[in-house]
């Protein structure tokens, strides 16, 4: 049987989101009516309301039923209709008051929320982007972070720390959009590996998390699921992963009294103010997603590159100077308190003694016994008893990536390995004078 397309009913593909060269094709669903559609942008904000979309490509576009579980329950929200957003600065500011009436955020953070909102809506125009946490104990309001914000976001995924893993590959990679996910802190296991390798590979476009499935033949075939894209994360306690970390625009929660007008329930109105909203930023994608770029200009002066480039795209949505200025102040305050927990961890003191013992020796080398010795001064208290030699040459050579090596009968970190810890010390804020580096890496 044929469509009136031309195209089989096998070559239709159920579709939530398209990007061609110049058509963006995006899913909306009309809670009333309990339908789906395809709302379609070919000239630059202007849209129509479609149930088929042949695109350049030659395929066949039809919206995802209205029956899916995740459409019909509200686990993933979209928007209903593009709706005329009217000026960018106008559309920051209801989404501004919006947050503000539901959330107690800091003016500063309550701006970071607000244009990472924007952002999730043109992330796919950027190569790279962070993402946005709430950390604090339970009942500090997290999880009201979580549902204001990310009610707003681009078509917005709910998830929990109780959901199993496997649902999440399998709806980020079937609808994109933004993964929401509340009391992230699992416990060591499976669970918590597979969803920290959806963290660290879903900042980056084009990196995509590898995992063994099995078809309906039973056999076992590799897949890459999409992960990349925009994520909202309340969590009680930090992530052990440093890397991870740094991935992070964080607010601590719960830090200060909460708001008097913040109300206790959501009122019965916040459902439709969100859909209002989501209706807004889908024009605002229709009508901007061609035209966004990273702009350079936004770069931080004396910043590690890796908060440059987690920064860069929200930054480059950011218009009011002093707006950005307040944001930037913000993260590099962040990073410098990074960088003070940096430097006062075990590798942080491991680099401070093995570059006082280079200065001891002179440029030969640094004697593990030497380096041992400062370790210890300085750490073993906290650690409950000395550390030995042993200890210390596998945590240089695991940890820190310095090749140990015998010399003299005594082992010792050699001179050919110091232009490695001048670049490990600059990472770690650690400055060969044993100084602060606020230049260093993440």
């Amino acid at each position: 049987m044929s469509s009136n397309t031309g195209k089989t009913l096998l070559d239709r593909a159920p579709t939530v989101s398209y990007v061609g060269s110049d058509t963006l094709v995006e899913l909306v669903y009309d809670p009333s009516a309990r339908k789906t559609a395809l709302a379609v942008s070919r000239f630059g904000g202007l849209w129509n309301i479609e149930q088929e979309v042949r695109v350049e490509t030659g395929d066949v576009l039809v919206p995802y039923s209205s029956h899916n579980s995740l459409i019909a329950s509200g686990c993933v929200l979209l928007p209903s209709r593009p709706v005329d957003y009217g000026l960018k600065h106008e559309l920051i500011l209801d989404i501004c008051a919006f947050l503000h009436r539901y959330v107690d955020l800091s003016p500063t953070f309550e701006q970071i929320a607000a244009h990472y909102v924007l952002l999730s809506w043109v992330h796919d125009g950027f190569g790279e982007l962070p993402y946005l946490r709430f950390l604090g104990d339970f009942g500090t309001g997290k999880t009201r972070a979580l549902m204001t914000v990310g009610s707003i976001c681009y078509k917005p995924f709910f998830a929990s720390g109780a959901s199993t893993v496997s649902p999440i590959f399998h709806t980020l990679d079937a609808f994109g959009g933004t993964l929401v996910l509340d009391e992230a802190d699992l416990p060591f296991s499976d669970a918590k590996a597979e969803l920290v390798k959806i963290l660290n590979n879903g900042t980056l476009k084009g990196m995509p998390v590898l995992r063994t499935i099995v078809n309906r033949h039973k056999e076992f075939n590799p897949y890459a699921f999409k992960v990349f894209g925009p994520k909202l994360v309340a969590t009680r306690e930090l992530f052990q992963d440093r890397a991870l970390e740094s991935r992070f625009l964080t607010a601590e929660t719960g830090t200060r009294a909460l708001r008097a007008d913040i109300p206790i329930h959501l009122p019965s109105t916040f459902k439709a103010e969100a859909l209002e909203l989501r209706n807004r930023l889908l024009h605002f994608r229709f009508a901007e997603f061609f035209n966004v770029k990273t702009d350079p200009a936004v770069l931080m002066q004396g910043v590690p590159p890796r908060l440059n480039q987690m920064a860069l795209s929200l930054l480059s949505l950011v218009d009011d100077p002093i707006t950005r200025s307040d944001i930037q102040a913000f993260l590099i305050d962040k990073n410098a308190d990074q960088q003070l927990e940096r430097r006062e961890s075990t590798e942080g003191s491991l680099i401070a003694a093995t570059i006082a013992g280079f200065a001891e020796k002179g440029s030969t080398h640094a004697s593990l016994r030497d380096i041992a010795e400062r370790f210890n001064a300085e750490r073993c208290l906290e650690r409950g008893g000395l550390v030995s030699n042993k200890w210390l040459g596998h945590a240089l050579r695991n940890r820190l990536g310095l090749r140990t090596t015998k010399s003299g009968g005594i082992y010792v970190v050699p001179v050919s390995e110091y232009p490695k810890l001048v670049v490990i010390a600059h990472r770690y804020g650690v400055r060969i004078d044993g100084g602060a580096d606020t230049t260093s890496d993440s």
